[in-house]
């Protein structure tokens, strides 16, 4: 009788960061002034290499140089990116201006906006036309450096976040963004809540949530989400975090590209949905803020983020 092979019923690979918790059974905590519910917008800016690499599509793609989707992209820089900041200020509104490094070649004036808004500078990478995933260590190390130096240089505070380009990692960039210096990493997208994560060296590495689903580009691009229904996900997501979070603390990041979202009749939708939240923002309930300034202060409610 021929052998069968007993199937593997031993626990699955896993990735060591953190343990599974289920939300419901965590200890109670308010963000600053009492507030429940943490909203921030993930504004991300980015450049893109002519004639190769990586980059959203619009259109068909049909080899390199692709100047369809190219300068789709850099309407992004030229326009959508002002009129987004634009709205922004009009509503009194904060970002975690998430960068790519190769702005400050291109187009520095659009950065030195955010700086001067007080905006977060949150590490991006050099390019989007790249990912880090299957860099060496050393290559990895010098990128995640590159981009502290940089954006230190430009707004004379270094960056304690991290988002990679496509939410691409390595097996060591957790380790390498605690060795680095940051102190947090938009990369995980598995809590409604800041989780701790562990590194080699025992430096805590927090995880800050950031949305895969209030994101415009796989809500518009990748599942040709209509923009007045990218407004309307924002706002039903929206309500609905803030009844769940009295209940408990949660986190909402709102993600989005100027490329996409300041395209006028996108940002008409946008408009409609920031508006709906910022009229909470005398409820008391709502803290509009920023990546970094979640993580410090669950970090002061945890206690142990090495400082």
């Amino acid at each position: 009788m021929r052998d069968i092979a007993t199937p593997d019923f031993s626990p699955l690979a896993t990735h060591g960061r953190f343990d599974y918790s289920p939300i419901h059974q965590r200890p109670d905590y308010v963000w600053p002034n009492g507030a429940r519910l943490a909203v921030y917008l993930g504004y991300n800016i980015e450049h893109f290499a002519f004639g190769e690499g990586l980059g959203a599509r619009l259109g068909v793609h049909l080899g390199e140089p692709d100047v369809l989707n190219h300068t789709w992209r850099e309407y992004g820089n030229r326009v959508g990116a002002w009129r987004c900041l634009e709205l922004f200020d009009s509503l009194r509104l904060p970002t975690g201006a998430v960068i790519n490094t190769a702005l400050l070649d291109h187009c520095p004036e659009l950065v030195e906006a955010c700086v001067a808004r007080g905006d977060e500078l949150i590490a991006h990478g050099h390019s989007n036309a790249v990912h880090q995933g299957g860099y060496d260590e050393a290559k990895e190390r010098a990128l995640l450096v590159h981009c502290a130096d940089t954006l230190e240089r430009i707004s004379g505070k270094r960056p304690a976040g991290w988002l990679s380009p496509w939410i691409a990692e390595s097996r060591l960039t957790p380790d390498l963004l605690a060795e680095t210096g940051y102190r947090y990493t938009l990369n995980w997208a598995h809590d409604d809540q800041p989780t701790v994560m562990r590194t080699r060296d025992g430096t805590p590495l927090w995880a800050v949530p950031y949305p895969q689903e209030v994101n415009d580009i796989p809500m518009i691009v990748a599942r040709h989400m209509d923009g007045k229904d990218f407004a309307q996900l924002i706002i039903d997501n929206f309500d609905e975090m803030l009844e769940q979070s009295q209940r408990q603390p949660l986190v909402m990041g709102i993600a989005l590209h100027p490329y996409l979202v300041g395209q006028p009749y996108r940002l008409r939708h946008l408009r409609r949905a920031l508006a709906h939240i910022a009229a909470h923002r005398d409820s008391g309930d709502v803290w509009f803020t920023t990546p970094g300034a979640i993580c410090e202060h669950a970090a002061a409610q945890n206690g142990n983020l090495k400082r």
